[in-house]
């Protein structure tokens, strides 16, 4: 049996405000919790949630450096970055 057979549909209803309720057993599934943002698409019948997380400041340091071997590899200098400042 595949993994989407498994699981069970849960279903929601939209408010006259526009709300939609994640229901409880996603919500703990996703680790979900009040305030957090989503983006959101939607095309012809079809809804999809995407849970935003910010970045956390490991996360920076870790593009910091990165983008610093990145540098090195490609024998980019400060001077190359910074010519027009």
């Amino acid at each position: 049996m595949t993994r989407a057979k498994e699981e069970k549909v849960e279903l929601t209803t939209m408010s006259p405000k526009g709300q939609v309720v994640i229901p409880q057993k996603i919500r703990e599934k996703l680790n979900i919790k009040p305030g957090e943002k989503f983006a959101v698409y939607g095309k012809n019948n079809t809804l999809m949630f995407k849970k935003i997380e910010m970045p956390t400041i490991k996360d920076f340091e870790k593009l910091v450096d990165w983008g610093v071997n990145h540098a090195k590899k490609k024998s980019i200098k400060p001077k190359d970055v910074l010519a027009n400042d």
